[in-house]
């Protein structure tokens, strides 16, 4: 069974982003996770999204060299997330440049993995799939040192894309794939968005459609959305079949708003590639702190499955008060979530 050279997490969501902190700690976290991958693309960084033409502020590019210098340090793979919001529409000389002085940017901050995320844009333009693989081919050109992963715009057999985002193309798959250089990777999602479920079979079919194994964007345990931001996702990851280990280039998860909650998901990624991860029990009740572990094993499925809606502003106030008593950064996640601070915002769809 081969071990996908890519296991790790993507920062990816919607909502209320992560501390720098945050951030930083996950060069640690993942080391104890027996994982090695970080990809950097918040849905709240305006720099890789509608202002991807304009540079980060001088603070904020510092740290993000911050982080790819701390990743690099633990031998972690580290990487960036540009989303040229619609550059496919008109990708003239002028926008062109724009985006090699991007990439450039990009580049110099020292992070050996990019990724270019089309997701999330209308798609319903006959020549997509050849468009987006001309400007993929010029980022390549410009940058051929980098690993490079692709998002579709169709990312996932899902119909709600084509509902939200324009039908697809004819043979969009099989163009992009066929277009693409063979080196580049393009992210998959599963059968839905959010999959509660991925089997072998269902690798085998996008695999078929692209003519190369793709690269999981797993959204879970993610909550950025109307319906999921309502619960927290404790359970380790599960429901993927562990013969797609051969199937596939890389597995990353997206996590939770709640970036050390998240850990508990996380930590079933290893697992299904059967890496050993000695001691992380003892790391995540250090992490937690022994109470806050042990009352989330009583709380979780209640957390899961009725969320703040289904347990009552009565639960939600008693459980609450009793997190604001265990003290540390994860229980303080909890009690935020419970007081409704990670609330669905619909504006952030549109920023």
């Amino acid at each position: 069974m081969a071990d996908p050279p890519y296991l790790g997490v993507i920062e990816g969501f919607y909502g209320r982003a992560w501390s720098h902190d945050a951030r930083m700690a996950y060069a640690t976290h993942l080391s104890h996770l027996g994982l090695n991958s970080y990809l950097y693309c918040p849905k709240s960084d305006v720099f890789l999204r509608k202002r991807w033409r304009e540079s980060w502020p001088l603070a904020q590019r510092k740290e993000v060299e911050e982080l790819a210098a701390v990743y690099s340090e633990n031998e972690l793979d580290f990487g960036l997330g540009l989303s040229p919001f619609e550059l496919y529409r008109n990708y003239d000389a002028q926008n062109k440049q724009a985006l090699k002085e991007k990439v450039r940017h990009l580049y110099s901050v020292g992070a050996p993995t990019l990724a270019i995320l089309f997701d999330d844009m209308p798609g319903d333009m006959p020549d997509l799939a050849s468009r987006q693989a001309e400007i993929v081919a010029d980022v390549q050109s410009w940058a051929p040192q980098l690993r490079l992963i692709v998002c579709p715009t169709y990312y996932s057999f899902d119909a709600a894309l084509e509902k939200h985002f324009g039908p697809i193309p004819p043979n969009y798959w099989a163009q992009l794939g066929r277009e693409l250089n063979a080196d580049v990777e393009l992210f998959w999602t599963g059968n839905r968005v959010c999959s509660d479920a991925i089997s072998a079979a269902d690798i085998d079919r996008i695999n078929g459609e692209l003519g190369r194994k793709v690269t999981l964007w797993d959204n879970y345990p993610v909550n950025d959305g109307a319906q999921r931001s309502n619960h927290v996702y404790c359970a380790a990851l599960a429901h993927r079949d562990p013969s797609i280990s051969d199937k596939v280039m890389g597995h990353y998860c997206n996590p939770m708003n709640q970036p050390q909650l998240s850990l508990l998901a996380l930590a079933g990624l290893p697992e299904l590639y059967g890496r050993e991860t000695p001691g992380l029990l003892t790391y995540l009740q250090e992490v937690f702190t022994r109470e806050t572990f042990e009352q989330l094993q009583m709380d979780a499925n209640e957390f899961e499955t009725l969320g703040l809606s289904g347990m009552g502003k009565r639960r939600c106030r008693e459980l609450a008060l009793l997190y604001s008593g265990l003290g540390g950064d994860v229980a303080h996640e909890v009690f935020q979530w419970l007081q409704e601070e990670y609330a669905f915002d619909p504006a952030c769809l549109t920023d």
